[in-house]
């Protein structure tokens, strides 16, 4: 009976030592969400908020639409053909994109890369990978709450900030405001 408690005794210690260790994946994600340099197999710039910061804020004559989004939000999903159409058809009128990513660290090689793929996006994809959400987000906008999609339209002259998904017609409405 005693060493039937022993062993158990045992087995219990060791159960606790084993859910104090650090998990492998979790080490690496925070160790990622950290880094300054961009991971190899991501083709795509990597940004904290002090580098996404002048991507916000250009002064260069341009209408500027930035879009934030991630691979397993399904409304950020759907309203990125709009987003492509409405590039392609205003790129030649002093009209940039940024597609920025807020895909966590562990889905940026084999979810958003191969999803930029097949999907052939034309605007400039960037990542966000800043874990102080809570100071970055009101320096985008006030009041929003964090929620995406997300969308940033800008110029020299005027700045709007729409914490909601778009339609074409929609996208293009507002972008008639900064382009006329």
């Amino acid at each position: 009976m005693r060493a039937t408690l022993f062993l158990l005794l045992i087995l219990l210690i060791a159960g606790c030592r084993e859910q104090n260790k650090p998990k492998l994946g979790a080490t690496t994600q925070a160790k990622s969400s950290t880094a300054k340099e961009k991971p190899l197999d991501v083709p795509f710039p990597v940004y904290d908020y002090a580098g996404l910061a002048p991507l916000l804020n250009q002064k260069d004559g341009k209408t500027h639409i930035i879009n934030f989004w991630a691979t397993w939000c399904k409304p950020c999903v759907e309203e990125l053909p709009d987003f492509e159409r409405t590039f392609a058809e205003q790129k030649d009128n002093n009209v940039s994109m940024t597609l920025v990513s807020l895909d966590m660290p562990s889905m940026w090689s084999k979810r958003l890369v191969p999803f930029v793929k097949e999907n052939d996006l034309k605007g400039n994809v960037v990542i966000l990978d800043d874990p102080k959400m809570n100071d970055w987000i009101p320096k985008i906008d006030k009041d929003w709450g964090g929620g995406i999609p997300a969308t940033l339209i800008y110029n020299d002259n005027k700045r709007a900030f729409y914490p909601h998904g778009f339609t074409y017609e929609e996208l293009n409405k507002e972008l008639l405001k900064f382009t006329n």
